[in-house]
C-alpha cells in the first residue's frame, strides 16, 4: 500500500515537471495519443451493429487541463449563450452524417480523415517537444 502511494506521488511530481519543463507541448503530446486510441477504437468497430462513434474534443480538455478558462462569453443581449464548458470535455458521441440501419454511427472516411489529422498533430507536437528538449540540452552542456 505504501508503494502504491509512493509511486502515485512520484508519477504526480514527474508529470508537474514535466509540464514545467515542457509547457503545453507534453499534454498536447499525451491527449493526441489519447485521441488516437478512441479513432482506431471507431475504425476497428466500423461493423459492430449499434457501436457509437466517439471522439475527443481537444481544445476543451487541453485548456481545461491547463487551467484555462475557454467558455464562451456573451458580449451583448443579442447574442446566443451556450451551455458548454471545459468541465464537459470527455469522450463524446460523433453525429453520424447519414444514419445506419445497424445503430453503427461510425463513417470509416471521416475516421480516417481525423486520425490523419491527429496523426500528422501528434507528430507535430512530438517537433516541438524534441525542439525543446534540443534547447535544454544545449543550455546545459553550453554548446
Amino acid at each position: 500500500m505504501v508503494l502504491n502511494d509512493f509511486a502515485t506521488s512520484y508519477r504526480a511530481e514527474r508529470a508537474l515537471q514535466a509540464d514545467k519543463l515542457f509547457g503545453v507541448h507534453f499534454l498536447a503530446a499525451q491527449l493526441r495519443e489519447h485521441r488516437a486510441g478512441v479513432l482506431a477504437a471507431n475504425i476497428a468497430n466500423a461493423d459492430t451493429p449499434h457501436y457509437k462513434a466517439r471522439d475527443v474534443d481537444f481544445g476543451a480538455v487541453l485548456g481545461q487541463a491547463a487551467g484555462r478558462d475557454l467558455t464562451l462569453r456573451t458580449t451583448h443581449a443579442a447574442h446566443v449563450p451556450l451551455n458548454a464548458s471545459p468541465g464537459d470535455a470527455r469522450l463524446q458521441y460523433r453525429n453520424p452524417l447519414q444514419a445506419s440501419l445497424d445503430g453503427n454511427t461510425v463513417d470509416v472516411h471521416v475516421e480516417h480523415a481525423a486520425f490523419a489529422e491527429n496523426a500528422l498533430q501528434y507528430q507535430t507536437s512530438l517537433q516541438l517537444l524534441d525542439a525543446r528538449i534540443k534547447g535544454v540540452v544545449k543550455a546545459l552542456t553550453g554548446d
